[in-house]
């Protein structure tokens, strides 16, 4: 079908469809352009890579080649599939034809990637050029009989920032060879790291390049990414250095049709939407029937379980053979379940996988015909590089992203325009973070004691945070040396850098008594409390007993009819506040708050009509931390008849305002958390707190603080422009809601946003 007909051409003869696309782009196809590099390749490079038909270079290839040769770093930020990986391969390599002792680290954020890079050299330069014991991966897959041999030879390491943080730095004695000698620090997927996980990334650059020092070696660094709107100033956070950046794609591409699929109204009235996971799998099992291979993209590990089995029933009734050919893939699998699911990507054994953004990133997993994105992925960054998973053969290929039933979404899906015409959003971490930045300090004095001078490293506010560590007992002032005190444990272990919390949760099968999973705090109490239905490889598991002091759930398999949903309610107070600034009339400020979150209770919803069905009360100890918040002044209510309804106002201008904020910040809705009031008690005035869902913040209501009246634009005309009468989950409502979306009042909240956008005051 796709292979001769566009799928718009064709979809119109299926029964599902009523009218759900709402807007076609046609990307069109461009040409390679090739450029020889200023230094010619060393003629055994050259002859390999015009064996597998990889010369001549792109011309963002021979320009990365070209900055190198200089001695500076360099940030690419190119398309998917546009051969970035030669623009840290290439340079490496002929460090290892020039000096017999050059070593270089690669870091991927999963396994998985890791593993595909490994292969590539292994396809492409060894033996030729780098021994097969030279280079392996390090990993917590590594067997631990085979890491001495590694650490003694490999000239090439291939792991990620969680094995370079708890385990090669710590041991950094055992690497001396390797960390002498090391001359490229390779960071691939770098808009990743961003939010708690990037914030966490930096410093442990930061540590890396301090023992760097200490062994005398100073490495290049060559990072690789999505493109971003600020590749500069985000590789400069990341590591601490200044950066060259490269984006001038070269390689080809072929025609792409992008589709915009927007769920039918099941109800007019309230503006309710067909279920976007019934849609991708009518879509999908489309797909697969006409043997087009297919990835679908779904938010969390328990929607892309839930869509791959709606997918399979759906197929099991119209082409049963195609069942087994259908797939998930996501984090928490076992290692070589994961190796095994690329192979059959690879070789296309299978015709569709439904995953998380697990493999949004690089890994190669063979020429995919199509890509399908259940909800907006967040951010326009992460929306191409998941549609950049198909059309790998310069053939014509088809993105279609299906629109869920939120503000988000649905703006997106009234302004398409905004999204094929908008830039890049920030990539966002923020790494002077008092939480993340004294973990770390810990660490690299355990590490090894740090001189006074040595805190450069670590900016401005290290020497701060190191006195109240010094003050606390935690850490030792010897003359110039600052030391940890030896009671102490390795710190590493115990920073978490994927989490906010450090704590583990284990989930264990009830039956057998076999580790499943590790959750961390927020995710136990939000996803697999007490009563819960947790998915694990499309296998429902009811949380039978939930171990607070143990950190240890039992759960055992039980087939239902719907999925549980976790209930939230929060207060904020205000620690202090940073900066503030007039906003017409209105004051908008940002700064220090804490956050207090109890989960009382959980739905259950049913799985095609997303129905509560009902509701379960929960006895979990609250969620504290500080972070940081915007809030703004509103126009004050007239009298107290109107309470209810400029109540209602607030809470959907709230809801509201939450939902397009990603639009500004390279975030996921659940990085930021809200309340409304009408009379907070540390202001005595209305007031809406938009805040970092994170401990300390990582930037998210900095940003927003600094594009308040565009935030509230967008919010409003996501208000206005929705077709229902009351408010709907695609302009007000939230599934986050700790109140069940009451009270929400629709027309009061566009009186209050038009108030803000003119700068009036009501009396």
């Amino acid at each position: 079908m796709l292979k001769s007909l566009r799928f718009t051409s064709n979809i119109h003869q299926q029964t599902f469809y009523k009218d759900q696309i709402v807007h076609c782009e046609i990307i069109p196809s461009r040409p390679a352009r090739y450029e020889s590099p200023d230094k010619p390749l060393s003629s055994i490079i050259q002859k390999i890579l015009e064996s597998h038909r990889l010369y001549p270079l792109f011309s963002h290839q021979s320009q990365a080649l070209n900055i190198l040769h200089t001695g500076r770093n360099i940030l690419v930020a190119t398309s998917a599939a546009s051969g970035k990986s030669m623009c840290f391969n290439l340079p490496v390599m002929q460090s290892i034809l020039d000096d017999i002792q050059s070593c270089s680290l690669y870091l991927f954020p999963t396994k998985a990637l890791a593993q595909d890079q490994l292969n590539k050299i292994r396809h492409l330069f060894s033996p030729t050029i780098i021994g097969p014991d030279e280079f392996d991966t390090y990993d917590g897959d590594t067997p631990n009989n085979i890491r001495p041999s590694i650490r003694k030879k490999a000239r090439i390491i291939l792991s990620n920032p969680d094995m370079l943080h708890t385990s090669i730095l710590p041991n950094h004695s055992n690497w001396a060879r390797f960390l002498r000698n090391l001359q490229f620090v390779v960071i691939d997927e770098a808009h990743f790291y961003r939010g708690v996980l990037g914030s966490h990334v930096a410093l442990i650059i930061r540590r890396l390049r301090r023992l760097c020092k200490v062994y005398g070696a100073n490495p290049q660094f060559v990072l690789c990414s999505a493109t971003i709107n600020n590749p500069s100033k985000h590789a400069s956070n990341l590591t601490g250095l200044e950066f060259e950046v490269i984006n001038n794609d070269g390689s080809p591409k072929g025609e792409k049709e992008f589709v915009f699929w927007n769920p039918p109204l099941e109800d007019t009235k309230k503006c309710m939407r067909r279920s976007a996971n019934t849609e991708s799998s009518l879509v999908t099992s489309l797909l697969v029937s006409n043997k087009i291979r297919t990835i679908c993209f779904a938010r969390t590990r328990r929607l892309s379980e839930l869509i791959a089995k709606l997918i399979r029933e759906r197929l099991s009734k119209t082409n049963k053979p195609f069942v087994s050919r259908v797939k998930t893939y996501r984090a928490g699998y076992m290692a070589e379940d994961r190796r095994k699911l690329e192979r059959e990507l690879a070789c296309g054994a299978l015709l569709a996988v439904v995953t998380t953004n697990a493999l949004e990133l690089g890994i190669d997993i063979g020429d995919l015909d199509a890509t399908i994105m259940v909800g907006y992925p967040g951010t326009v960054s992460s929306t191409w590089q998941q549609s950049g998973r198909s059309g790998r053969r310069e053939e014509l290929s088809l993105s279609v992203l299906i629109g869920l039933d939120n503000p988000l979404d649905q703006y997106i899906m009234r302004h398409p325009e905004y999204f094929f015409s908008h830039s890049y959003e920030n990539a966002l971490l923020n790494w002077k973070n008092e939480h993340v930045l004294r973990s770390h300090l810990l660490c690299a004095a355990w590490e090894k004691p740090l001189f006074a001078a040595e805190l450069e490293f670590f900016g401005e506010t290290a020497l701060d945070e190191i006195s109240q560590l010094v003050e606390k007992g935690v850490m030792k002032k010897r003359h110039n040396l600052y030391c940890l005190s030896p009671a102490l444990p390795q710190p590493a272990k115990e920073v978490s850098i994927r989490s906010a919390s450090k704590d583990k949760f284990l989930l264990i099968d009830a039956r057998n008594g076999k580790l499943i999973e590790t959750l961390d705090t927020s995710h136990a109490f939000m996803q697999a409390h007490l009563g819960a239905i947790y998915l694990h490889q499309g296998e429902s598991l009811h949380v039978k007993e939930f171990d607070l002091l143990g950190k240890v759930i039992y759960a055992e398999p039980r087939e239902t009819t719907y999925y549980t949903e976790a209930s939230d309610i929060t207060d904020v107070r205000i620690v202090k506040a940073l900066k503030s600034k007039q906003v017409g009339a209105f004051k908008v400020t940002l700064g220090e708050v804490g956050v207090n979150i109890s989960i009382p209770s959980y739905k259950k919803k049913a799985h095609l009509s997303e129905s509560i069905i009902g509701v379960e009360s929960l006895d979990l100890p609250s969620l504290r931390y500080n972070t940081i918040s915007l809030w703004f002044d509103l126009p004050t209510t007239p009298n107290t008849l109107d309470l209810l309804p400029f109540l209602g106002g607030l809470h959907a201008i709230e809801h509201a305002s939450i939902g397009m904020l990603p639009l500004f910040a390279m975030c996921d809705r659940n990085d930021i958390g809200g309340i409304s009031i009408n009379c907070h008690p540390d202001t005595g005035k209305p007031q809406i707190f938009i805040y970092d869902a994170h401990p300390g913040g990582v930037g998210i209501a900095e940003k927003g603080y600094e594009l308040i009246h565009e935030l509230w634009k967008t919010t409003y005309s996501t208000i206005a422009e929705c077709p229902c009468q009351d408010g709907c989950p695609s302009c007000i409502q939230s599934p986050k809601c700790g109140n069940n979306n009451i009270p929400l009042d629709k027309k009061s909240a566009q009186e209050i946003m038009k108030k803000l956008l003119q700068g009036e005051k009501s009396a």
